[in-house]
């Protein structure tokens, strides 16, 4: 522009004034397209090749962290990034900017794409680079191409991680998180493929994409049709394939691979540049990153049974058929997504701050414990009235809903708190009328019925598949403090098979050690777990617990239902997110054991085992400070003091009065 104005008003020849005009003209288009919101949400490869531009690939995933997290500093701000947990895929933008709330299922080996790439533009003979990080699809506009051979291309790796929706999410968290969301997603039949210019302008083509998670085999070969289709040069952007992938055959209707039955919701592959090597499985994670949903990164069945990709062959061809379609399945059902930021979380409670050590958090979390003399006494009065009564069993339940693994000594689970209710009335149903009613109180949980056909069938520890290079989940595949409710009243005469005999063996090694053993077929690996396993059962479990509580209702039960719906309808408002929010506190809270406490409990372990040796041995102190630790941290205590502890004693000394009355012959063998 300012050569044509200097052209046109004859002033050509004054070189400063043209330098000058130019400079200003610069400056202020520079101005005018300050990125805004609708930038950084909705083109944020825009702003990710602007930063390219300016400082080059060093540091690069540091310096756009940067950008983004500035950008999202506050927890209202990330309210404002669509989530792919409670907005159907079809909703969103390809190439914008989304978040996802999961747990890393699975790790692939690094993926090897083209990093920074030249293109020539093929009017102007000119070179440029540019940058393949944040996408699968190197692209460049109709006038230019991709110079593959260039001596600036650079190859890096990424980590690409499977993630799932949090297993065991319970409903009223899904809807927390979903009713705080301010982003604004505008409902669309059609989809706008990934294969845009760099401006993102609006096609008039629109390629559909299935959004039934079972999509059928139709959709797909309709999609592998439009993938494969030539590309005209003046309405779509040139582009390659730059995983190192291409995938191959796939069936209709993917595995998704998650560790319970019945889950609903989208995986996702998270690609990683960036600090990877802090992430682990089983890892609760909410990633914000670029989605990327083209049909090209996905491969389909031809009619003759050959492998057919939406992409020159780059590789695909090293990799079996199982492997290709673990690795590559459609985008329709699981979509790309390439993490910019990533935050552990390390509660997933709607009501309360992601971050609990802020400011406003830290006052606001006072403001619960102010209340917490009140809140617990409730509590306690209703998880009794749901324990028919039994307000011993109320004060180990709530115990249990806080308990956590702090600490491993050698093979000890320091912590741990796997609970056995036992006495329960098993022809009511009485087990699942107590779970739903623990489901409105925990972030994460799942009931498990021990049945013969569950215990025969289901898989129960993650195994290894070598055939399609990936982890087959397992019940066990759980996330830090997810509620285990394992239901043996359900328990019914029959025989084990090989896989229920290991299935059991593998719950009381949770229960017992607090660790899973993953099958490699070779051999087992350990992993630590934190569950809370709660048992049920008539008799004593057949599983081996930390703490065993027999039911002891001071009248028999009557009308089940309609005790726990009274139970429910106390449990609303404002009071049942105080509760929710006070199990939360309290079992992040930090706990120390003072010196003239230590000093105590060493004299009163050694009264009374020398009152009676066969109750008191280094186990029973063990669990004894177990329970003292979580009954100072239930009312608030982060510290223990000499009344936590005697009403800690006074528990168990009940406690174990009743486990003692209670006949041998109901253990179950």
């Amino acid at each position: 522009p300012s050569s044509k104005i200097c052209r046109e008003t004859g002033v050509g020849q004054d070189e400063e004034f043209c330098k000058f005009l130019h400079s200003a003209l610069f400056i202020s288009a520079n101005s005018y397209r300050m990125p805004s919101v609708e930038d950084w949400l909705h083109n944020p490869l825009g702003i990710i090749q602007g930063i390219f531009d300016q400082h080059g690939d060093t540091d690069l995933p540091q310096k756009a962290g940067e950008y983004f997290q500035n950008r999202l500093g506050g927890q209202e701000a990330l309210d404002w990034v669509p989530s792919l947990n409670d907005t159907p895929l079809h909703h969103l933008k390809p190439n914008s900017l989304v978040k996802f709330r999961c747990m890393v299922q699975d790790m692939f080996d690094p993926e090897f794409y083209l990093g920074v790439y030249e293109v020539t533009d093929t009017k102007s003979g000119t070179k440029s680079l540019r940058s393949g990080r944040y996408k699968d699809i190197a692209e460049c506009l109709p006038h230019q191409e991709i110079d593959l051979d260039s001596s600036q291309n650079v190859t890096l790796d990424r980590q690409t991680l499977y993630c799932v929706p949090v297993p065991g999410e319970n409903p009223w968290v899904k809807q927390g998180f979903t009713s705080s969301s301010q982003a604004r997603v505008v409902p669309s039949t059609s989809f706008q493929p990934v294969r845009n210019k760099r401006g993102l302008e609006e096609e008039e083509d629109q390629t559909p994409v299935p959004t039934n998670a079972t999509a059928t085999s139709e959709g797909l070969n309709s999609s592998s049709e439009t993938a494969v289709t030539s590309e005209p040069e003046n309405t779509e952007a040139k582009r390659t394939r730059t995983e190192d992938e291409a995938g191959a055959s796939v069936s209709p209707i993917p595995d998704l691979n998650f560790p319970l039955p019945g889950e609903t919701g989208p995986a996702c592959l998270v690609k990683v540049y960036q600090n990877s090597e802090n992430l682990k499985l089983n890892d609760v994670v909410e990633f914000v990153g670029v989605l990327s949903i083209d049909p090209a990164l996905a491969t389909f069945n031809t009619a003759a049974g050959e492998t057919a990709t939406s992409a020159y062959e780059d590789g695909g061809d090293m990799m079996d058929v199982e492997e290709q379609a673990a690795h590559s399945p459609p985008p329709s059902l699981v979509p790309r997504l390439h993490a910019v930021l990533m935050y552990k979380l390390v509660h997933t409670n709607p009501g309360l701050p992601v971050d609990l050590t802020t400011p406003t958090a830290l006052s606001a979390i006072s403001t619960l414990m102010s209340e917490v003399t009140q809140i617990r006494l409730q509590l306690c009065s209703l998880l009794s009235e749901a324990l028919l009564g039994d307000s011993l069993a109320a004060e180990y339940l709530l115990l249990h809903l806080i308990s956590s693994v702090y600490g491993r000594r050698d093979v000890v689970a320091l912590g741990k708190f796997s609970l056995n209710i036992s006495g329960c009335p098993r022809e009511s149903g009485y087990p699942q009328l107590l779970y739903r009613l623990l489901q409105d109180l925990a972030t994460k949980s799942h009931y498990l019925p021990l049945t013969l056909a569950n215990m025969n069938t289901l898989r129960i520890t993650p195994k290894k598949d070598y055939t399609a290079n990936r982890l087959l989940s397992g019940v066990l595949q759980l996330s830090e403090r997810t509620l285990l409710v394992l239901d043996e009243t359900q328990l019914e005469p029959g025989q084990l098979q090989t896989t229920g005999v290991l299935n059991v063996q593998a719950l009381g090694t949770a229960v017992q050690w607090q660790k899973v053993d993953y099958d490699f077929d070779f051999h087992k690996t350990e992993f630590p777990c934190n569950l809370r396993m709660l048992l049920l059962s008539e008799g004593k479990s057949l599983i081996q617990t930390d703490c065993q509580v027999p039911l002891q209702p001071p009248s028999p039960a009557q009308h089940l239902e309609t005790i726990f719906h009274r139970v429910q309808a106390s449990l609303t408002g404002e009071y049942l997110n105080k509760v929710r929010s006070y199990l939360t506190v309290t079992e992040l809270m930090e706990y120390t054991l003072p010196e003239n406490m230590q000093k105590v409990i060493e004299e009163d372990f050694v009264q009374m085992r020398s009152a009676d040796p066969k109750n008191m041995t280094a186990e029973d102190l063990h669990s004894l400070l177990v329970v003292a630790r979580l009954l100072a941290l239930s009312i608030g205590q982060a510290s223990l003091s000499p009344e936590v502890w005697d009403r800690a004693k006074q528990m168990e000394v009940e406690r174990k009065a009743r486990v003692k009355a209670q006949p041998q012959a109901q253990a179950r063998s």
